[in-house]
């Protein structure tokens, strides 16, 4: 593979290729999966198994996105190629009748011209000139047929890779689960009773009401608050990108205090912060949700993950995985088709995000590094 990206690196470096060129794309993919397949085996003797799974994840993740962006160029270029020699091809076939009429023939009469030597001088001075041009045409004509094979092959080299890839991503995922329901060596701040939850979400008809309700035991149980912190600091929790900001109304008209995030299917769900669990599980319409409490009097709400980690009362570091995101695991057919097509499982999955000061909600803006992206 490595050969093959220096080949590549070296037909492709051409005017005619956009600055993000197929092979550029690919070699970081395959820098990614080397990455992420390194840290999948060390994570089996990892001190803390659970962070070096979440960072595996992430790592696969990162290079399924790498090699998703270079299959489409890859795709988009050939196309393109394929376009500019079908635009040419009248053109091409006039220069295949230069090229064989202008072969070599040493015979008699050949060298004789009809208007005599002046005429053969003349004549010779033409082919001279016309040669130049002639050759760059043929230069070119190599350089992009040679940058089409390359291209098929490196479509080809790239799906063992990714084959490998797509595997080891859902074995990571499934090892991620199981050492986050093993783990038990995080501190706590409480021990919620499961009784008083059932009740409370019993008693809640909005999820407003229930992080209302979850605020207020904090005050009745006397728990200690968590640590201050600075706005503007947070990460987002899942790669991906806004579809509706805060009390932004939907189709239907409904306003939600905070922002629907559109993210990958099975992308890792990670805390921008070190929190504590205050609630994981199903509520109302939302899906699974996971409240954590990243400060004092501080809530942050993610809705609508397929799977949730984590015990309640739990405190856990910042960039902890804190769920999955639902969705399908894409088989290599179905990965390559949409890659190169644009197509597919893009952004097809939803959370909701919710930042909660005081018991009311503010704009997640205020506490995310940049706002939305």
């Amino acid at each position: 593979m490595k050969t093959l990206i220096a080949a590549i690196a070296l037909v492709l470096a051409t005017p005619v290729m956009a600055q993000e060129s197929p092979a550029a794309l690919a070699e970081l993919a395959v820098q990614q999966f080397n990455d992420a397949h390194s840290r999948l085996e060390a994570a089996e003797s990892a001190p803390d198994r659970v962070k070096a799974l979440t960072g595996v994840v992430r790592a696969y993740e990162d290079g399924l996105e790498a090699m998703r962006s270079g299959l489409r160029q890859v795709s988009l270029r050939e196309s393109e190629l394929s376009r500019e020699f079908t635009d040419e091809s009248g053109q091409y076939a006039q220069l295949l009748g230069v090229l064989i009429g202008m072969k070599p023939d040493a015979s008699p009469e050949a060298l004789v011209h009809p208007n005599g030597p002046l005429g053969q001088a003349r004549a010779g001075m033409l082919v001279a000139s016309v040669a130049p041009a002639v050759q760059a045409e043929v230069e070119d004509m190599r350089i992009r047929l040679e940058e089409v094979q390359i291209l098929r092959e490196l479509q080809s080299e790239a799906l063992e890779t990714l084959s490998q890839g797509l595997q080891d991503v859902q074995q990571a995922r499934t090892d991620l689960s199981q050492a986050m329901s093993d783990r038990t060596d995080l501190p706590r701040r409480f021990t919620m009773d499961p009784e008083r939850i059932k009740t409370l979400i019993d008693s809640s008809e909005t999820l407003e009401a229930f992080a209302s309700g979850l605020a207020v035991m904090d005050v009745v149980d006397g728990i200690a608050p968590m640590p201050a912190m600075e706005p503007g600091t947070w990460e987002a929790p899942v790669p991906g990108r806004p579809l509706r900001g805060f009390e932004e109304a939907d189709a239907a008209g409904v306003k939600r205090p905070g922002w629907l995030w559109a993210t990958r299917p099975l992308s890792l769900v990670t805390t921008p912060w070190p929190a504590t669990v205050r609630y994981k599980g199903p509520f109302l319409d939302y899906g699974n949700v996971i409240i954590l409490e990243p400060g004092n009097d501080l809530l942050l709400i993610l809705a609508g993950l397929d799977e949730v980690y984590g015990d309640v009362g739990a405190v856990i570091p910042a960039g902890t995985a804190v769920g999955l995101m639902g969705g399908a695991s894409p088989d290599l057919d179905d990965f390559v088709k949409n890659a190169t097509q644009g197509t597919g499982a893009s952004l097809s999955e939803t959370l909701y995000i919710e930042v909660r000061e005081g018991g009311r909600p503010v704009n997640p803006e205020r506490w995310f590094a940049g706002g939305p992206l």
